[in-house]
């Protein structure tokens, strides 16, 4: 299967190299929203959204101000999945699944620029955003964004994968790309793997966001990125958890698995 590796949306909150690790602490950072447009026999299948068309159009609405305000994305229109499904030269309409690592608001923002295509995703994620219990959640999780769409929802029990129980049976989709439970961002949180023949690839999502975590001797993250994993973390012990569990992955698989999160320019760029 083909993949193409897309940015669909930059961010650029304050913090320099206490955010991004890049030198120079008197400017924004960069992090962007890395999402995987994946070529299958029976159509294209998207790995997270990014920010969509009506999030541009009308961000006051879809998004909320504390993201504006926090993340300071770009809302170019150009960046968007939609723009850049047809830039590759395919239709709307040729995206049939869509696999969101979770469904916070610079993930899911997209859904609604593919209203045709089945949404897969943990049962657990879908209850807890669709409940709206919590301020956090309400922020986090904008019904706005995809109360159009058609859900098919997941247990995460399953088969081995690597030591990981995935869900590899996703319908409709090939036995390619599964699902991983990688609880603790969200409840149900996820991470989305692919075979591509010689190798897997591993979207982890907001599993860790950024690339120096998952240096199995030496992992290190930039503080005030630390900070915001906590401020936005459901459980943290899961999440800890999962992050040494894919650090052993990515040493004791090197070769095998290429791990990647959603939010790290750095890791974009090696696909570029």
């Amino acid at each position: 299967m083909r993949v193409h590796h897309l940015n669909c949306g930059t961010m650029r909150p304050l913090g320099g190299k206490l955010l991004d690790g890049q030198p120079g602490h008197l400017r924004r950072g960069t992090m962007i929203c890395h999402c995987l447009l994946i070529e299958t026999d029976d159509g294209l299948v998207l790995v997270d959204t990014g920010i969509g068309s009506d999030d541009i159009r009308d961000p006051k609405t879809s998004l909320t101000k504390e993201f504006l305000l926090a993340a300071n994305p770009i809302l170019d229109a150009r960046e968007t999945a939609a723009q850049q499904v047809v830039g590759l030269g395919y239709k709307i309409e040729d995206v049939r699944h869509i696999i969101p690592t979770h469904l916070d608001l610079d993930h899911a923002g997209g859904l609604r620029d593919f209203p045709d295509a089945t949404v897969h995703v943990y049962a657990e994620e879908l209850q807890v955003a669709q409940a709206q219990a919590t301020a956090k959640d309400r922020s986090r999780f904008r019904k706005v964004q995809w109360a159009h769409a058609r859900f098919e929802s997941y247990q995460t029990s399953g088969e081995d994968w690597f030591g990981f129980e995935a869900v590899r049976d996703l319908k409709g989709l090939p036995s390619e790309i599964l699902i991983v439970p990688l609880r603790g961002h969200t409840a149900g949180h996820a991470g989305v793997a692919v075979d591509i023949g010689d190798k897997w690839l591993l979207h982890g999502g907001d599993s860790y966001f950024f690339h120096g975590e998952m240096d199995p001797a030496h992992p290190h993250c930039p503080p005030l990125l630390t900070l915001f994993q906590k401020i936005v973390e459901t459980e943290r012990a899961p999440r800890l958890r999962n992050q040494d569990r894919l650090r052993d992955l990515a040493r004791d698989q090197s070769g095998r698995v290429e791990l990647f999160c959603a939010h790290d320019p750095a890791e974009l760029a090696r696909y570029r």
